[in-house]
């Protein structure tokens, strides 16, 4: 096999509790992560003389610096493999939406380049070199719902019920470190002890400060919670709802779709990446 499509899913953060902040910079977090059947396309095509080509029509990141560019070649800087690749990306998936499009990016290229390049590398490796990639990264990698502590690295698998979300996608750029850095920030949430994260705690810390900053984002949340308890996931900008039913979801987007833009996907515990790679074995 020279050539392989696959997959790079969204993630949706059900709740996100900011614990505090390490001396590093980086915030100790606690957070659940689930899968939604809806990605972004990559297609790889292995190369004999080393060299890792990118085709997007992605004009806002440049070549070198993308995720998918890096993480193919830290994978081989880590294994010693010779071969390249040319990688044709379909992005579906909003820049800046809090849903992980870059750093699932990232892991599909991992285990996708991985089950190219026969290099048998485990999950664990992928999941250690993902990390270097982004905090996200991990969770991709291994594909599973998961409860994440630490900076997002440390997950216990879980499964959370599957229902229909409709996410909204306001037309803003929401910048991750921005929200981070700001004053105003929760950081002193108290540890959750409970496993699985018991019901009612869905709220995401940085969801009030993105609201301020961004009214585009505070509207939509607004609109969608005549429905639905609507949420922010991550630090935005999409924010989301869950519904019992497709058809449910479908309505709402339909009654919002003059002013919102916004798409309607099933919830999964199991990424779409690992079920198509399941089915290559």
């Amino acid at each position: 096999m020279t050539r392989l499509t696959l997959p790079a899913p969204a993630k949706l953060n059900l709740m996100l509790h900011i614990l505090g902040r390490r001396p590093d910079g980086y915030h100790e977090l606690q957070t659940l992560f689930q899968f939604l059947d809806y990605a972004d396309e990559l297609e790889f095509a292995v190369r004999d003389d080393g060299q890792i080509h990118l085709h997007s029509d992605l004009q806002e990141v440049p070549h070198d610096s993308n995720l998918i560019v890096k993480a193919a070649r830290k994978l081989q800087q880590l294994t010693g493999c010779t071969l390249g690749a040319d990688i044709w990306l379909k992005k579906i998936l909003p820049m800046g939406g809090g849903i992980g499009g870059g750093s699932s990016d990232a892991a599909t290229t991992l285990l996708g380049l991985n089950h190219l390049w026969k290099l048998d590398c485990g999950e664990d490796q992928l999941a250690e070199l993902g990390l270097s990639l982004g905090a996200d990264v991990p969770v991709f990698v291994r594909g599973h719902a998961a409860f994440a502590e630490g900076v997002g690295e440390k997950l216990t698998p879980v499964d959370p019920e599957e229902p229909w979300y409709l996410v909204l996608v306001p037309q803003v750029f929401v910048s991750t470190a921005e929200i981070f850095s700001h004053p105003q920030l929760t950081r002193d949430s108290l540890p959750l002890k409970m496993r699985p994260v018991p019901k009612g705690n869905s709220r995401n810390d940085c969801q009030a400060v993105v609201e301020q900053s961004y009214p585009e984002v505070r509207n939509s949340l607004n609109l969608l919670s005549k429905f639905t308890e609507a949420r922010l996931t991550g630090t935005g900008s999409c924010v989301f709802g869950a519904f019992p039913s497709k058809a449910e979801a479908d309505k709402v987007l339909a009654l919002l779709a003059d002013t919102q833009t916004g798409f309607v996907a099933k919830g999964s515990n199991i990424s779409m990446l690992h079920r198509t790679l399941q089915s290559l074995h």
